[in-house]
Protein backbone atom coordinates (compact mmCIF):
# COMPACT_ATOMS: atom_id res chain seq x y z
CA UNK A 1 0.00 0.00 0.00
CA UNK A 2 1.15 3.60 -0.37
CA UNK A 3 0.52 6.41 1.23
CA UNK A 4 -0.21 9.55 0.53
CA UNK A 5 2.62 10.99 0.94
CA UNK A 6 3.67 8.93 -1.71
CA UNK A 7 6.24 6.70 1.01
CA UNK A 8 5.48 2.90 1.25
CA UNK A 9 4.17 1.11 3.94
CA UNK A 10 5.13 -2.09 4.10
CA UNK A 11 3.31 -5.07 5.73
CA UNK A 12 5.67 -8.32 5.74
CA UNK A 13 4.15 -11.45 5.64
CA UNK A 14 7.11 -12.73 7.28
CA UNK A 15 6.09 -11.71 10.78
CA UNK A 16 4.60 -13.92 13.03
CA UNK A 17 1.03 -12.56 13.66
CA UNK A 18 -1.84 -14.68 13.18
CA UNK A 19 -5.39 -13.04 14.10
CA UNK A 20 -8.16 -15.01 15.25
CA UNK A 21 -12.16 -14.35 13.50
CA UNK A 22 -13.09 -13.42 17.78
CA UNK A 23 -10.51 -10.35 16.92
CA UNK A 24 -11.72 -9.84 13.44
CA UNK A 25 -14.98 -9.19 14.17
CA UNK A 26 -14.16 -7.03 17.23
CA UNK A 27 -12.37 -4.20 14.75
CA UNK A 28 -15.22 -1.31 15.15
CA UNK A 29 -15.85 0.15 11.94
CA UNK A 30 -15.51 4.17 12.15
CA UNK A 31 -16.47 5.47 8.58
CA UNK A 32 -15.00 4.86 5.09
CA UNK A 33 -11.57 3.53 5.23
CA UNK A 34 -10.30 3.81 8.80
CA UNK A 35 -11.21 1.79 12.17
CA UNK A 36 -11.20 2.09 15.97
CA UNK A 37 -7.98 0.48 17.04
CA UNK A 38 -7.70 -1.33 20.67
CA UNK A 39 -3.93 -1.15 21.55
CA UNK A 40 -1.38 -0.99 24.71
CA UNK A 41 1.45 0.40 25.65
CA UNK A 42 3.49 -2.38 28.02
CA UNK A 43 6.05 0.18 30.06
CA UNK A 44 8.53 -0.46 33.19
CA UNK A 45 6.13 1.72 35.16
CA UNK A 46 3.53 4.30 34.21
CA UNK A 47 4.72 6.68 37.49
CA UNK A 48 8.34 6.84 36.03
CA UNK A 49 7.17 7.75 32.19
CA UNK A 50 8.03 10.74 31.02
CA UNK A 51 6.70 13.76 28.37
CA UNK A 52 9.38 13.58 25.88
CA UNK A 53 9.73 9.65 25.45
CA UNK A 54 8.44 7.78 22.27
CA UNK A 55 6.12 5.91 24.20
CA UNK A 56 4.24 9.09 25.40
CA UNK A 57 4.73 10.52 21.83
CA UNK A 58 3.06 6.86 20.57
CA UNK A 59 0.34 7.72 22.90
CA UNK A 60 -0.69 10.95 22.39
CA UNK A 61 -0.03 10.37 18.45
CA UNK A 62 -2.95 7.39 19.04
CA UNK A 63 -5.35 8.96 21.23
CA UNK A 64 -5.79 11.76 18.82
CA UNK A 65 -6.50 9.78 16.21
CA UNK A 66 -9.30 8.01 18.11
CA UNK A 67 -7.66 4.93 19.14
CA UNK A 68 -8.65 3.10 22.37
CA UNK A 69 -5.00 3.40 23.77
CA UNK A 70 -3.78 1.93 27.46
CA UNK A 71 -0.86 1.75 29.05
CA UNK A 72 -0.11 -0.82 31.38
CA UNK A 73 2.87 -1.12 33.75
CA UNK A 74 5.19 -4.55 33.52
CA UNK A 75 3.97 -5.40 37.15
CA UNK A 76 0.11 -5.10 36.38
CA UNK A 77 -0.18 -7.67 34.00
CA UNK A 78 -1.73 -10.89 35.04
CA UNK A 79 -2.81 -14.73 34.07
CA UNK A 80 -6.33 -15.65 35.25
CA UNK A 81 -7.63 -18.98 35.71
CA UNK A 82 -9.69 -19.15 32.97
CA UNK A 83 -6.63 -18.38 31.00
CA UNK A 84 -7.37 -15.24 29.71
CA UNK A 85 -4.29 -12.56 29.67
CA UNK A 86 -5.70 -9.51 31.75
CA UNK A 87 -3.95 -6.06 32.97
CA UNK A 88 -4.41 -3.15 35.33
CA UNK A 89 -4.30 -0.79 32.99
CA UNK A 90 -4.62 2.97 32.30
CA UNK A 91 -6.08 5.63 29.80
CA UNK A 92 -6.75 9.20 29.58
CA UNK A 93 -10.36 10.49 29.54
CA UNK A 94 -9.88 13.28 26.64
CA UNK A 95 -9.39 12.66 23.01
CA UNK A 96 -6.83 15.21 22.16
CA UNK A 97 -3.92 16.62 23.06
CA UNK A 98 -1.52 19.50 21.90
CA UNK A 99 1.71 18.27 24.23
CA UNK A 100 3.00 15.15 25.76
CA UNK A 101 2.95 16.56 29.17
CA UNK A 102 -0.67 17.33 29.11
CA UNK A 103 -1.25 13.68 28.28
CA UNK A 104 1.21 12.14 30.97
CA UNK A 105 -0.63 14.87 34.03
CA UNK A 106 -3.79 13.12 32.93
CA UNK A 107 -2.59 9.36 32.57
CA UNK A 108 -0.57 9.49 36.06
CA UNK A 109 -3.17 11.96 37.56
CA UNK A 110 -6.68 10.98 39.24
CA UNK A 111 -8.12 12.07 35.52
CA UNK A 112 -7.11 8.78 34.45
CA UNK A 113 -9.63 6.19 33.53
CA UNK A 114 -8.26 2.95 35.39
CA UNK A 115 -9.56 -0.87 34.69
CA UNK A 116 -9.00 -4.28 34.35
CA UNK A 117 -9.13 -4.98 30.51
CA UNK A 118 -8.48 -8.30 29.03
CA UNK A 119 -5.53 -7.88 26.93
CA UNK A 120 -6.42 -10.92 24.63
CA UNK A 121 -9.16 -8.45 23.21
CA UNK A 122 -7.14 -5.96 21.88
CA UNK A 123 -5.87 -5.40 18.56
CA UNK A 124 -2.25 -4.35 19.21
CA UNK A 125 0.37 -5.16 22.27
CA UNK A 126 3.47 -2.96 21.44
CA UNK A 127 5.87 -3.80 24.55
CA UNK A 128 7.68 -0.58 25.45
CA UNK A 129 10.05 -1.70 28.49
CA UNK A 130 13.49 -1.71 28.88
CA UNK A 131 14.34 -4.43 30.81
CA UNK A 132 18.19 -3.49 31.36
CA UNK A 133 16.78 -0.87 33.75
CA UNK A 134 15.27 -3.01 36.37
CA UNK A 135 19.05 -4.81 36.97
CA UNK A 136 19.73 -5.27 40.21
CA UNK A 137 15.86 -3.61 41.13
CA UNK A 138 13.45 -5.70 39.75
CA UNK A 139 14.59 -8.76 38.37
CA UNK A 140 11.35 -10.63 37.87
CA UNK A 141 10.40 -7.62 35.33
CA UNK A 142 13.19 -8.15 33.20
CA UNK A 143 10.77 -10.80 31.38
CA UNK A 144 7.13 -10.53 32.47
CA UNK A 145 6.64 -8.79 29.18
CA UNK A 146 8.01 -11.41 27.10
CA UNK A 147 6.37 -13.86 29.26
CA UNK A 148 2.66 -12.59 29.50
CA UNK A 149 3.12 -11.29 25.00
CA UNK A 150 3.95 -14.80 24.15
CA UNK A 151 0.32 -16.11 25.73
CA UNK A 152 -1.44 -12.80 24.39
CA UNK A 153 0.46 -13.74 20.59
CA UNK A 154 -1.25 -17.19 21.13
CA UNK A 155 -4.34 -16.05 21.83
CA UNK A 156 -4.22 -13.76 18.47
CA UNK A 157 -3.45 -10.46 19.44
CA UNK A 158 -0.49 -8.65 17.61
CA UNK A 159 2.29 -8.30 19.77
CA UNK A 160 5.29 -5.39 18.84
CA UNK A 161 8.24 -6.39 19.27
CA UNK A 162 8.11 -9.99 18.68
CA UNK A 163 8.08 -11.33 22.52
CA UNK A 164 10.36 -14.73 20.56
CA UNK A 165 12.53 -12.43 19.26
CA UNK A 166 13.14 -10.26 22.46
CA UNK A 167 13.82 -12.94 24.35
CA UNK A 168 16.63 -13.46 21.93
CA UNK A 169 17.94 -9.99 22.62
CA UNK A 170 18.06 -9.39 26.11
CA UNK A 171 21.58 -8.83 26.45
CA UNK A 172 23.89 -7.20 24.28
CA UNK A 173 25.14 -10.61 22.63
CA UNK A 174 22.32 -10.48 20.32
CA UNK A 175 24.15 -8.00 18.46
CA UNK A 176 27.21 -10.86 17.39
CA UNK A 177 24.64 -12.46 15.70
CA UNK A 178 23.96 -10.09 12.72
CA UNK A 179 26.64 -10.24 9.85
CA UNK A 180 30.64 -9.76 10.75
CA UNK A 181 30.82 -7.33 8.17
CA UNK A 182 28.25 -4.63 9.98
CA UNK A 183 30.68 -5.20 13.89
CA UNK A 184 33.67 -4.00 15.15
CA UNK A 185 36.11 -6.28 16.63
CA UNK A 186 34.27 -7.73 19.47
CA UNK A 187 35.86 -10.09 22.32
CA UNK A 188 32.94 -10.71 25.27
CA UNK A 189 34.81 -12.53 28.61
CA UNK A 190 35.60 -11.84 32.09
CA UNK A 191 38.69 -12.94 32.17
CA UNK A 192 41.19 -10.39 33.05
CA UNK A 193 44.20 -11.58 31.27
CA UNK A 194 42.21 -11.77 28.08
CA UNK A 195 40.30 -8.42 28.37
CA UNK A 196 43.98 -6.73 28.51
CA UNK A 197 45.10 -8.75 25.60
CA UNK A 198 42.35 -7.55 23.27
CA UNK A 199 43.47 -3.91 24.33
CA UNK A 200 47.09 -4.17 23.89
CA UNK A 201 46.40 -5.99 20.68
CA UNK A 202 43.80 -2.94 19.18
CA UNK A 203 46.01 0.09 20.99
CA UNK A 204 42.46 1.26 22.09
CA UNK A 205 39.11 0.02 23.21
CA UNK A 206 35.26 0.36 24.71
CA UNK A 207 34.74 -1.23 27.33
CA UNK A 208 31.01 -2.31 28.84
CA UNK A 209 28.79 -4.37 30.38
CA UNK A 210 27.06 -7.27 28.42
CA UNK A 211 24.14 -5.74 30.22
CA UNK A 212 22.71 -2.25 30.28
CA UNK A 213 21.75 0.91 28.13
CA UNK A 214 22.18 4.16 27.79
CA UNK A 215 25.68 4.88 27.72
CA UNK A 216 25.76 3.47 31.37
CA UNK A 217 29.38 1.79 31.91
CA UNK A 218 31.30 2.70 28.99
CA UNK A 219 34.65 3.32 29.42
CA UNK A 220 37.51 4.02 26.63
CA UNK A 221 40.82 2.61 27.63
CA UNK A 222 44.32 2.24 26.12
CA UNK A 223 46.98 -0.06 26.18
CA UNK A 224 49.61 2.20 28.01
CA UNK A 225 47.22 3.18 30.76
CA UNK A 226 47.64 0.49 33.01
CA UNK A 227 46.40 1.39 36.24
CA UNK A 228 43.04 2.91 35.30
CA UNK A 229 42.95 -0.16 32.76
CA UNK A 230 42.85 -2.68 35.83
CA UNK A 231 40.09 -0.56 37.93
CA UNK A 232 38.01 -0.15 35.06
CA UNK A 233 38.01 -4.37 34.51
CA UNK A 234 37.27 -4.43 38.40
CA UNK A 235 34.24 -1.91 37.60
CA UNK A 236 32.69 -3.55 34.72
CA UNK A 237 33.15 -6.82 35.72
CA UNK A 238 31.29 -6.37 38.84
CA UNK A 239 27.93 -6.46 36.17
CA UNK A 240 29.03 -9.81 34.90
CA UNK A 241 30.83 -10.19 31.45
CA UNK A 242 32.43 -7.72 29.47
CA UNK A 243 32.07 -6.30 25.70
CA UNK A 244 35.83 -5.15 24.60
CA UNK A 245 35.83 -3.63 20.94
CA UNK A 246 37.75 -2.35 19.36
CA UNK A 247 37.49 1.64 19.19
CA UNK A 248 35.75 3.08 15.94
CA UNK A 249 37.96 6.40 15.07
CA UNK A 250 35.06 8.20 13.17
CA UNK A 251 33.15 7.81 16.82
CA UNK A 252 35.22 10.96 17.41
CA UNK A 253 32.78 12.75 15.09
CA UNK A 254 29.31 11.31 17.35
CA UNK A 255 27.08 8.70 16.38
CA UNK A 256 24.13 8.18 13.82
CA UNK A 257 21.19 6.89 15.07
CA UNK A 258 18.26 5.48 12.73
CA UNK A 259 15.23 3.97 13.02
CA UNK A 260 13.99 0.69 11.07
CA UNK A 261 10.47 -0.22 11.05
CA UNK A 262 9.48 -3.79 9.38
CA UNK A 263 13.06 -4.21 8.43
CA UNK A 264 13.53 -0.79 6.45
CA UNK A 265 14.78 2.87 7.40
CA UNK A 266 11.52 4.18 9.03
CA UNK A 267 10.81 6.83 6.07
CA UNK A 268 7.96 9.93 6.20
CA UNK A 269 7.26 12.43 3.92
CA UNK A 270 10.23 11.86 2.04
CA UNK A 271 12.58 11.94 5.39
CA UNK A 272 14.21 9.44 7.31
CA UNK A 273 13.97 8.98 11.21
CA UNK A 274 17.39 9.37 12.02
CA UNK A 275 19.61 11.87 13.90
CA UNK A 276 23.03 12.46 15.13
CA UNK A 277 24.80 12.93 18.19
CA UNK A 278 27.85 14.74 18.66
CA UNK A 279 30.12 13.89 21.46
CA UNK A 280 30.92 17.09 24.33
CA UNK A 281 33.85 17.78 26.50
CA UNK A 282 36.28 15.18 27.38
CA UNK A 283 33.08 12.42 27.36
CA UNK A 284 33.50 9.59 24.83
CA UNK A 285 30.03 8.84 24.86
CA UNK A 286 27.89 10.41 22.24
CA UNK A 287 24.54 9.14 24.40
CA UNK A 288 21.91 11.84 24.75
CA UNK A 289 21.63 10.89 28.63
CA UNK A 290 25.79 11.41 28.94
CA UNK A 291 25.46 14.80 27.41
CA UNK A 292 25.76 14.35 23.41
CA UNK A 293 24.66 16.91 21.53
CA UNK A 294 21.64 16.28 18.49
CA UNK A 295 21.92 17.59 15.11
CA UNK A 296 20.38 16.67 11.69
CA UNK A 297 21.50 13.43 10.30
CA UNK A 298 22.85 13.00 6.69
CA UNK A 299 22.31 9.14 5.68
CA UNK A 300 25.15 7.91 3.14
CA UNK A 301 25.35 5.32 1.09
CA UNK A 302 27.09 3.16 4.05
CA UNK A 303 24.06 3.91 6.43
CA UNK A 304 22.14 2.81 4.34
CA UNK A 305 23.70 -0.56 3.44
CA UNK A 306 24.14 -1.43 6.88
CA UNK A 307 20.60 -1.18 7.20
CA UNK A 308 19.88 -3.28 4.20
CA UNK A 309 22.10 -6.45 5.96
CA UNK A 310 20.63 -6.28 9.20
CA UNK A 311 17.13 -6.61 7.61
CA UNK A 312 16.77 -9.73 7.10
CA UNK A 313 17.24 -11.40 10.45
CA UNK A 314 15.03 -8.37 11.90
CA UNK A 315 12.42 -9.44 9.65
CA UNK A 316 12.84 -12.88 10.82
CA UNK A 317 13.02 -12.09 14.56
CA UNK A 318 10.00 -9.82 14.47
CA UNK A 319 11.98 -6.56 15.81
CA UNK A 320 8.89 -4.55 14.61
CA UNK A 321 10.69 -0.92 15.19
CA UNK A 322 14.68 -0.51 16.37
CA UNK A 323 17.12 1.81 16.26
CA UNK A 324 20.62 0.89 14.75
CA UNK A 325 23.45 3.67 16.36
CA UNK A 326 26.03 4.08 13.43
CA UNK A 327 29.56 5.05 12.92
CA UNK A 328 31.05 5.39 9.80
CA UNK A 329 30.75 1.99 7.77
CA UNK A 330 30.01 -0.22 11.02
CA UNK A 331 26.78 -0.54 13.20
CA UNK A 332 27.92 0.69 17.17
CA UNK A 333 24.79 -1.17 18.40
CA UNK A 334 21.51 -1.86 17.64
CA UNK A 335 18.65 -1.26 20.16
CA UNK A 336 15.29 -3.35 19.79
CA UNK A 337 14.16 -2.73 23.66
CA UNK A 338 12.09 0.56 23.57
CA UNK A 339 14.34 2.26 21.23
CA UNK A 340 13.82 6.00 22.29
CA UNK A 341 14.58 9.58 20.42
CA UNK A 342 11.97 9.59 17.75
CA UNK A 343 10.72 12.54 19.48
CA UNK A 344 14.04 14.16 18.50
CA UNK A 345 13.98 13.25 15.04
CA UNK A 346 10.90 14.08 14.59
CA UNK A 347 11.81 18.24 16.31
CA UNK A 348 14.82 17.67 13.46
CA UNK A 349 12.98 16.92 10.11
CA UNK A 350 9.79 18.84 11.00
CA UNK A 351 7.42 15.23 10.53
CA UNK A 352 5.51 13.36 13.04
CA UNK A 353 6.84 10.04 12.78
CA UNK A 354 4.95 8.43 15.21
CA UNK A 355 1.75 8.63 12.28
CA UNK A 356 3.89 6.51 10.06
CA UNK A 357 4.49 3.68 13.13
CA UNK A 358 0.31 4.21 13.36
CA UNK A 359 -0.10 4.03 10.12
CA UNK A 360 1.92 0.73 10.10
CA UNK A 361 0.17 -0.79 13.20
CA UNK A 362 -3.30 -0.04 11.04
CA UNK A 363 -2.44 -1.90 8.62
CA UNK A 364 -1.67 -4.96 10.01
CA UNK A 365 -4.26 -5.13 12.00
CA UNK A 366 -6.09 -4.64 8.62
CA UNK A 367 -3.99 -7.46 7.18
CA UNK A 368 -5.08 -9.76 9.78
CA UNK A 369 -8.74 -9.51 8.59
CA UNK A 370 -8.49 -10.84 5.47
Amino acid sequence: RRTASGDSTRVSRDLPWRRSDRHCSQIRYRGPGRFELRLAFVVNDIATEEPGYTTTRLGVAATNRGYEAWVIGVGDLAYDADERVMARARRVPKTRFTAGAAYLRDLQGKAAIEERITVDDLDVLMLRNDPSTEKNRREWAKTAAIDFGRVAMRHGVIVLIDPNGLAKAQNKMYFQTFPEEVRPETLITRNRNEIKAFVSDKGKCVLKPLQGSGGDGVFLVRSDDVANLNQIIDAVTRDGYVIAQDYLTRAEEGDTRLFLMNGRPLRHRGRYAAFRRARTGGDMRSNVHAGGKLAKATLDDDALRLAEMVRPKLVQDGMFLVGLDIVGDKLMEINVFSPGGLGSAQKLEGVHFTEAVLDSLSAQVDYMTY
